[in-house]
């Protein structure tokens, strides 16, 4: 079922780990951004556009992440737009004869069976350092980074006051980083930063996963990533409760530990 958010803008969230599916209406149909997650839920999502008179006009994938990348016929045959770090990633992941192999080796158990893989990661890359979608709808500025993962963007919808983070402030997931990048722990920080620089265009947060927040949880969780983080940097304890004997997740904790054990064997 679709939520509205914001003025023209509505969310779709999946049973899975709150996977949230984001519609920015355009003058003439929508953009879709990051649709999941399991073949019927993308199918109830293209029906729930078809009842509000909307056509997916455009789509735009905000990392190169399986879960990120997903699409289905009924949304039709439009531009799929991602950076151009994304699409280069896809294409050539997708060029390995196995592609599918890989990427069933990674899906939630519960959900293998359901996730439609014919169209994953069909993306268009736009020009490197482009700034906007371009799609005949309000302004949608592309904030691009390469915490988390290569190519990841997090979007400003202008007109809505809105920050689509993709897998970032989270409040039920603490910062993956991406560990086979050169400086992980920098490259979430400098992203933060881009981030907090866009706060004050802002009202509210979706994040990949989990729930919308306002204005004052968008700056609480940035100011929870970058702790959680900085403590990752400077060997300190982490009190996340994300991560704690609390967390929401049971597995996270063993995630977060092992994320510690990588950086460490990194140095």
């Amino acid at each position: 079922m679709l939520k509205r958010v914001a003025a023209g803008v509505l969310v779709h969230e999946s049973e899975f780990l709150q996977s949230n599916s984001v519609v920015a209406q355009g003058q003439h149909g929508v953009l879709l951004i990051d649709p999941g997650i399991t073949g019927q839920e993308l199918a109830d999502l293209a029906r729930d556009l078809r009842e509000l008179g909307e056509p997916v006009v455009a789509g735009f994938s905000t990392h190169p992440h399986w879960d990120h990348v997903l699409w289905h016929e009924e949304f039709g045959d439009v531009p799929r737009y991602a950076t151009s770090r994304c699409a280069t990633l896809m294409r050539e992941f997708r060029s390995n004869a196995d592609w599918q192999d890989q990427i069933a080796e990674g899906l939630p158990p519960e959900h293998a069976e359901d996730i439609p893989m014919e169209l994953l990661g069909l993306v268009t890359g736009l020009p490197a350092g482009a700034t906007q979608i371009p799609w005949d709808g309000p302004v949608v500025r592309i904030i691009e980074h390469q915490a988390h993962a290569v190519g990841h963007a997090a979007l400003v919808l202008e007109e809505s006051r809105v920050l689509v983070a993709g897998d970032m402030l989270s409040d039920i997931l603490m910062p993956f980083l991406d560990l086979a990048a050169e400086t992980p722990i920098e490259d979430y920080l400098d992203a933060l930063r881009l981030l907090e620089g866009v706060a004050g265009d802002t009202d509210a947060v979706i994040p990949g996963h989990g729930s919308v927040g306002g204005a004052d949880q968008l700056r609480a969780r940035i100011a929870l990533d970058r702790a959680y983080v900085q403590d990752l940097r400077d060997g300190r304890t982490i009190d996340d409760p994300r991560v704690g004997p609390d967390a929401l997740l049971e597995w996270l904790p063993d995630v977060h530990n092992w994320q510690v054990q990588r950086l460490a064997q990194a140095q």
